[in-house]
């Protein structure tokens, strides 16, 4: 009777111990997980904060008074460091992109062709976009307006104003999601110019406004990003049949900044800003910010893909 109330005793005693080692153990791991939590948060934290620091410096950069020493809006990604954190930004200037409500209908047809290979796609597309921003409720050829919106089962109609944001383009009737993701590196609704600015237009757009080959273009680039790392103005496009020109006008003054950080190695998410230079003696602010939002996917600026964009001799950035 005894050896049994032992060998019972001994039961409940293992039984015991392996529920406090599950314990111990599911413990041990919720913790591990909580101390990853906070390092990803605090990490995550510390990026954003270095490339806020990056934002800071570009806007210092674009102020200063010789604009040969000013980083320019091109596409170029300029590298600071800033304690223990390798900062990376790319500048972006909007008159280098197409202007939604400034474009006439041969730009925009130029751009829709470059993007939807159906023409009577592109032409229903190009008048859906004309037909949402002008101020009338008359159709235009192949273009869509209240009725229109209203047979495909659409529960709004165009807005007959200008775009107010890019995201707007993904109402438009006949724009789905690859189109969208397509045309919204090219476009702008913040420049308000017919043209678009060649010498600081990305290559992606300058594809679309040339008939250069690609040879040519990566040519021309290559030169554009040696006149920047040596302080001189960009070459003309050699493209004279292009769709745009050389000349600044009125949009220039609008950019927008992607700034990532990386911290011992490992890359943070990253911030886009949109920014518009505010007028002399109009703000206290030297930039008013448009738009402002966290980067938390796609290529990073630290990737190797980008390092052709690369300045390596900018006024001791590097």
């Amino acid at each position: 009777m005894r050896s049994t109330e032992k060998g019972f005793a001994l039961v409940i005693v293992i039984w015991v111990l392996t529920l406090l080692t599950i314990m111990a153990g599911s413990f041990s791991l919720t913790m591990r997980r909580e101390i990853s939590a906070i390092s990803t948060i605090k990490n995550n934290a510390a990026s954003l904060a270095a490339a806020e620091t990056g934002l800071a410096v570009v806007q210092q950069m674009l102020l200063l008074e010789d604009e040969l020493q000013r980083w320019r809006g091109d596409g170029s990604i300029y590298q600071i460091r800033f304690g223990e954190a390798e900062i990376r930004v790319r500048l972006f200037a909007e008159n280098g992109k197409i202007d939604l409500n400034a474009a006439d209908e041969i730009l925009l047809t130029t751009l829709c062709s470059a993007i939807v290979p159906d023409l009577e796609q592109q032409q229903a597309l190009v008048s859906a976009i004309l037909d949402w921003r002008d101020e009338d409720d008359l159709v235009r050829v192949n273009g869509a307006e209240k009725d229109e919106y209203a047979e495909a089962g659409l529960s709004y109609s165009p807005a007959n104003k200008n775009f107010q944001l890019l995201e707007e383009l993904q109402m438009v009737l006949g724009m789905n999601e690859e189109v969208f993701a397509r045309m919204r590196p090219l476009v702008t609704v913040y420049s308000g110019q017919k043209d678009v600015s060649l010498d600081v237009a990305p290559k992606e757009v300058l594809r679309v406004l040339s008939s250069l080959d690609d040879e040519a273009l990566n040519e021309y680039l290559a030169q554009r990003k040696e006149s920047n790392e040596l302080q001189l103005s960009p070459p003309p496009f050699p493209d004279t049949q292009a769709l745009g020109s050389n000349n600044k006008e009125p949009g220039a003054g609008v950019y927008t900044v992607i700034a990532q950080a990386s911290l011992d190695g490992d890359v943070g998410s990253g911030i886009i800003v949109t920014m518009k230079q505010a007028e002399q003696n109009r703000q206290r602010l030297p930039f008013q910010i448009l738009d402002w939002h966290e980067m938390h996917y796609g290529t990073s600026l630290f990737d190797d893909e980008m390092n052709p964009y690369l300045i390596t001799e900018q006024n001791g950035s590097e």
